[in-house]
């Protein structure tokens, strides 16, 4: 049976028995899971292109990455707020109010995002120095940081069109387009880093055009294929989509009423992003005097485990939809059982996952930098934090639930208190003792801490009384 119609026996009220709602789960999953695993692609792209620059232009890219992750958060906690209401209509069955929230989404988000432009361009210049990145990496770090976040608008549409589909049940969309978004990076990044050399092609020399501009390359082709599947993916959204598919003659005028619903169910989303991201940012500056080759093989390593946890994030975003689906439905007892197959479904994905990180983590590291040093040390670090992936998943996958039924702040709060408590503290001590190894050591501990107070939270079942 296809998701579709398993979805219509959510909204129906029809009986769904165990084996049916772990195929919804599945089949919800998998492109959410392939969509995700692509957005790491473009990062492991980024990285090992510019990477073979040298550890200077890896370290400028590593040094700016915390911040362009809380930049992106943000324009994610924006689509959220409309994406859960959005899934409550449609549970619900009240499809046209669902298509009167993505037009009100379209005018908020847009609006935001060019706030958001403002915000980066003025504190960009200051950035990299703030970070306590070296005078040889912050002009190419700057550039880098600039340019992501000129391309908001874009990354805004992006998650804004994915979010709403997602919460619709079409997962098949945003994976392809995400698919099609990493094969346009590699394209443009290897047109925009590199200057024109000669490459052969079984044997056949070949000019190839480049324009050369390094760190800024890579950022400027990342910018250009969100910008290209922006426009794909709001197309599929406003013209293609059953549910969205916009009318003639209906308002795109923001009420009050559903802005300031997006409002509280964003801003704990957006703040935890903010204390998140805050807390990566504060950790980069706990990395950076210990020099570039420490802050590549932090910002490598990164990139590397995100390979590892995109299970755990695509099944948080079916657990999103199921939740919230279910909620919409008036079907509680339905939403408490999804949250809690998907959590330990995203548990068991994690395990294998963090196991193949563990006897992958050389190989992994070698993808992305020629450096031998980076490579060493990016490898011990990733086999230090494989033991944090299981918990990880419980995390991540819970708080797509959650997300998913409306409960945001306890959450938010729950992150906030494990980040900046626990994972800083450790950090501050332990990074003076034993470097790198000691930063990724409190992680690690942090992480196992957070999926087990999410799990707990799970389980006490209070999230299913969030806003609807």
């Amino acid at each position: 049976m296809l998701s579709g119609d398993l979805l219509d026996k959510v909204k129906s009220g029809a009986k769904l028995p165990g084996r049916e709602q772990f195929q919804l789960v599945f089949f919800l999953s998998i492109p959410a899971i392939m969509a995700q695993v692509t957005s790491v692609i473009m990062q492991y792209t980024d990285a090992s292109m510019a990477g073979s620059l040298g550890a200077d232009a890896s370290a400028s890219i590593g040094l700016v990455s915390s911040s362009t992750w809380l930049f992106g958060g943000v324009c994610g906690a924006v689509s959220s707020g409309f994406s859960i209401q959005a899934a409550h209509s449609i549970g619900g069955g009240r499809v046209k109010e669902a298509r009167s929230i993505m037009r009100q989404a379209v005018i908020t988000a847009l609006t935001a995002s060019l706030f958001l432009v403002a915000a980066g361009v003025i504190t960009g210049k200051y950035l990299p120095a703030w970070l306590g990145g070296a005078k040889e990496i912050q002009n190419d770090a700057r550039h880098y940081f600039i340019i992501y976040v000129l391309s908001l608008p874009a990354v805004q549409l992006n998650r804004l069109a994915g979010g709403l589909l997602q919460c619709s049940g079409n997962m098949k969309v945003p994976g392809m387009l995400n698919i099609l978004m990493c094969i346009l990076d590699v394209l443009f990044n290897f047109l925009l880093i590199f200057p024109a050399r000669h490459i052969y092609i079984a044997g056949i020399k070949i000019m190839m055009p480049g324009a050369g501009l390094g760190v800024a390359g890579a950022a400027l082709g990342t910018a250009l294929s969100q910008a290209v599947v922006a426009v794909l993916m709001m197309g599929f959204l406003c013209f293609k989509s059953e549910i969205f598919k916009i009318k003639r003659h209906e308002s795109w005028k923001p009420r009050k009423e559903c802005v300031s619903r997006a409002v509280k169910l964003a801003l704990p989303i957006g703040w935890e992003n903010f204390m998140m991201c805050g807390a990566m940012v504060v950790s980069t500056r706990i990395v950076a005097p210990l020099g570039s080759v420490a802050v590549a093989a932090n910002s490598f390593a990164i990139t590397a485990e995100s390979l590892c946890y995109m299970p755990g994030y695509g099944i948080g975003e079916a657990a999103a939809t199921l939740a919230g689906q279910s909620i919409g439905a008036g079907r509680r007892e339905l939403a408490r059982k999804f949250a809690r197959m998907t959590v330990w479904f995203g548990i068991a994905s994690m395990s294998v996952t963090g196991a193949a990180m563990f006897f992958a983590a050389p190989a992994m590291m070698a993808l992305l930098t020629p450096d031998n040093a980076i490579r060493r040390l990016g490898a011990q670090v990733l086999r230090i934090e494989a033991f944090a992936e299981p918990m990880y998943g419980a995390s991540i996958v819970a708080a797509g639930a959650f997300r998913g039924a409306g409960d945001t702040l306890v959450p938010g709060m729950m992150n906030f208190f494990s980040i900046w408590f626990v994972r800083i503290t450790l950090a501050i001590i332990l990074t003076g003792r034993y470097g790198l190894k000691g930063a990724w050591i409190a992680m690690c501990i942090e992480l196992c801490f957070r999926g087990a107070i999410f799990i707990v939270r799970l389980y006490r079942e209070k999230w299913m009384h969030g806003i609807t």
